[in-house]
């Protein structure tokens, strides 16, 4: 069976993010590929801020009325492998959350802003030895959001053999424990022209394991995208694939991929009733 780890996409490895101090340091060599969060972060070969790095946001809520209700927040989208670990995942979640990856502004495409947290790789080069599975992924951040949120999408990056795809497939893989959320997002992918297949075999793939952190919800499951990097690639201007460079050399397959995913969110929300 061909490992997850074995197979990591980074497709790009400059160390520049928008908001995020980074660096030019490579990989040291005596790492070795971190358990889980926890045990990366404790690890002093790793540094935050040099190494890698961790962007999130929880939005308010603030009900002071006896009234009246606040609006709740429903859903979380997060990239545990951003940066250069798998490239172009920083930006989509940015985006399907509702912000521009560029300067955090609102997004062109309509609609309501979610929660979001990402893991993100700040090398030069190297960037897989960051990786830390999504069973093992036990970020505090990460966890909590996760834990409070109906839903959660969780991004990735997959190269095509690992699903049993044609060399060179550009096409998404659609996990997870909430079969309504995967049905929309099959739907809503095929309907804006985007291969969408459904994620099966190897349980990281698939994110069918309930410890997998897109399934840590109130719900005790969610949803995982895999995309191979030819979509990913096509996503961003020609020469323009880089960590530098992403947020700023957006094509409309980005916009289309996000507002596709924006709208299966939506659908899933609107069937959701929060007492």
């Amino acid at each position: 069976m061909i490992r997850r780890r074995t197979l990591l996409t980074a497709l790009a490895t400059t160390p520049v993010l928008s908001g995020v101090a980074v660096t030019t340091t490579a990989t040291p060599a005596a790492a070795a590929e971190p358990a889980s969060n926890t045990a990366l972060y404790a690890d002093p070969t790793w540094s935050e801020g040099v190494h890698w790095g961790r962007r999130s946001r929880r939005h308010l809520i603030d009900d002071q009325s006896t009234t009246g209700r606040a609006p709740f927040l429903r859903s979380t989208v997060i990239a545990p492998h951003g940066g250069g670990i798998e490239g172009g995942t920083s930006e989509l979640c940015l985006a399907i959350a509702g912000y521009d990856p560029a300067d955090l502004a609102p997004t062109p495409v309509a609609g309501p802003v979610h929660d979001f947290w990402m893991f993100e790789g700040l090398m030069s080069s190297g960037n897989g030895a960051l990786h830390v599975t999504s069973t093992h992924c036990d970020d505090t951040i990460a966890r909590s959001l996760c834990a409070g949120s109906l839903n959660v999408l969780s991004l990735h990056g997959c190269k095509p053999e690992q699903a049993g795809l044609e060399p060179g497939a550009a096409a998404v893989l659609v996990g997870g424990l909430n079969p309504t959320f995967r049905q929309y997002l099959m739907e809503e992918f095929t309907a804006a022209g985007i291969r969408a297949v459904t994620a099966s075999g190897e349980e990281e793939i698939a994110g069918i394991d309930p410890g997998n952190i897109c399934n840590r919800t109130l719900l005790g499951m969610g949803a995982q995208l895999e995309m191979t990097t030819a979509l990913r690639t096509a996503m961003f201007a020609a020469g323009k694939n880089t960590v530098a460079d992403r947020a700023t050399n957006l094509l409309p397959s980005f916009w289309t991929f996000t507002a596709a995913t924006r709208r299966a969110i939506d659908r899933v929300e609107a069937g959701q009733t929060v007492l």
